[in-house]
C-alpha cells in the first residue's frame, strides 16, 4: 500500500513512521508513506499558499493553484483513490477502512486554515472523509488516523492479520474485554471461563461480552447490530 500525503507540514507525518507498527511496516516495505508540500509549487516568492476569502470573513482560504498543481505532480497508480480530510465529509467507520484498504495507492489531502478554496475540489474531486462532527487545526492528525487503520487491514502489518479481526467494530461490536498477569490484582480476579482451556466455552464467553459491551456503551451500534441479525 502506497500513501502520498499532501500536507504544509510533511513532519507530522513523517515523524509518526518513525514509531512502533508503522516504523516495522514502512521498514518492510509493508506501506509506503511519501509527503509532498504545496508549498513547493506555489508560484509566490514567499511560498504563500492561502489568501483572505473573497465576499469578507474570518481567517485564510488554501490557493488552489498550489494544491491541484502538488497533485498533479504526484505519480498516480492505477488502482489509486484521493480523499480529502474535512468536516464536511462521510464519517471515518471500520466498513471504509476495510473498502479503502482494497486500493494500491491512497491520496490524502489535508487543509489548514478556513479550509480549501471550492476548486480544489471541483478539479480534483477527492472522496471527502471526516473522522466526526469536531474540527481540528489541519488534517494532518486525521490523515494519519486514516494511514494507521487502513494499514492494519493489510496483511504482514500486524504480523498476524487475525489480531484485527476481532478489533472493536469489526462485526459491528465492540471489542470484548482483555486479561494478562498477574491472574489476580488488588482483588480483581481473571474471569474462571479464560484459565480453563476450554476454547468453546471462552468463544461464547467473549461473544457474549461484546454484546453486552456495546450495549452499555454504544447502544446505538447494538441497535443497528441488531437490526441486521434479526
Amino acid at each position: 500500500m502506497r500513501f502520498d500525503v499532501l500536507t504544509l507540514f510533511p513532519e507530522l507525518i513523517q515523524s509518526h513512521m518513525n514509531f512502533s507498527i508503522m516504523k516495522r511496516a514502512s521498514d518492510e516495505g509493508i506501506i509506503n508513506v511519501n509527503t509532498h508540500n504545496p508549498r513547493d509549487y506555489t508560484l509566490d516568492k514567499h511560498k504563500k499558499v492561502d489568501d483572505t476569502p473573497y465576499g469578507g470573513g474570518a481567517g485564510m482560504v488554501l490557493m488552489p493553484q498550489p494544491y491541484v498543481e502538488c497533485f498533479e505532480a504526484v505519480n498516480k497508480l492505477e488502482n489509486s483513490i484521493t480523499l480529502m480530510m474535512t468536516p464536511q465529509g462521510e464519517p471515518f467507520t471500520d466498513s471504509l477502512s476495510n473498502e479503502l484498504a482494497k486500493y494500491n495507492q491512497i491520496i490524502i489531502l489535508c487543509g489548514h486554515y478556513e479550509g480549501f478554496d471550492e476548486r480544489i475540489r471541483d478539479i480534483i474531486k477527492p472522496r471527502e472523509i471526516s473522522l466526526g462532527d469536531f474540527v481540528v487545526t489541519g488534517g494532518e492528525l486525521p490523515a494519519l488516523c486514516i494511514i494507521d487503520s487502513i494499514s492494519r487491514k493489510i496483511e504482514g502489518t500486524l504480523g498476524k492479520i487475525e489480531s484485527a479481526e476481532d478489533d472493536s467494530f469489526s462485526d459491528g461490536l465492540l471489542e470484548y474485554p482483555h486479561y494478562t498477569k498477574p491472574r489476580s490484582y488488588r482483588g480483581l480476579e481473571v474471569p474462571e471461563v479464560l484459565l480453563n482451556g476450554n476454547h468453546t466455552l471462552i468463544y461464547k464467553y467473549r461473544q457474549e461480552q461484546k454484546i453486552i459491551r456495546t450495549i452499555q456503551k454504544r447502544p446505538d451500534l447494538y441497535q443497528k447490530w441488531k437490526e441486521k441479525h434479526s
